[in-house]
């Protein structure tokens, strides 16, 4: 079977601060397209057979520069919908709303065209990919490689492993790194994390 290979974009300025970052599309800063090109090597020395992509001007440039022009642009690959919590980092969420954990309780109400979401719908969004995917993985034509953001990537390698969506608060993920889940014993496994090389 193909390996699945998640890509996290690069380094933008909030990413970079600290700040949650969904739907502000915010540019990668001369660090993130330098971790974007990083990537090329390694991915070029896989044989790559289909490429998605979140929306967002961030995931699209990271793809660009390491060399996967060109990718099929689905919607269900966007960050966590933040919600009130967009652009506010962990400790000043922290000076309200004390012990909050993402992945346990979800985010602040936002505006009505960014309500926020929960864990749980989340993981519907990355359930409908890995769906999307599953043909493309058994066909063993080549991996699959998906760029995107830190939680939502967080959240699918959970469901993938077969566990609750927040589960992904498991895994860290730094900007401009992959991860390539694979099989073992026929079963879901984890191959390499966080990795800039293979």
């Amino acid at each position: 079977m193909s390996e699945l290979l998640l890509i996290r974009h690069g380094e933008t300025e909030w990413s970079r601060d600290g700040r949650h970052t969904s739907w502000t599309d915010l540019p990668l800063t001369a660090n993130g397209e330098d971790q974007a090109r990083a990537l090329r090597p390694l991915l070029s020395a896989r044989k790559i057979a289909q490429v998605y992509a979140s929306p967002m001007a961030r995931a699209l440039r990271t793809a660009e520069l390491a060399g996967l022009p060109s990718p099929q642009i689905v919607d269900d690959l966007r960050e966590w919908d933040y919600g009130g919590d967009e652009g506010i980092t962990t400790a000043e969420i922290h000076r309200t709303r004390p012990g909050w954990y993402l992945f346990d309780d979800g985010v602040a109400p936002g505006p009505a065209d960014h309500p926020g979401e929960s864990p749980e719908e989340v993981g519907a969004r990355a359930d409908r990919v890995l769906a999307l995917i599953a043909p493309h993985l058994e066909a063993d034509e080549g991996d699959v490689a998906l760029v995107a953001h830190a939680h939502f990537l967080r959240v699918l390698t959970a469901r993938r492993l077969g566990l609750p969506a927040t589960a992904g608060g498991l895994f860290t993920f730094g900007t401009g790194a992959v991860g390539v889940l694979g099989t073992e014993h026929d079963r879901p496994a984890v191959v390499a994390w966080n990795a800039r090389s293979l």
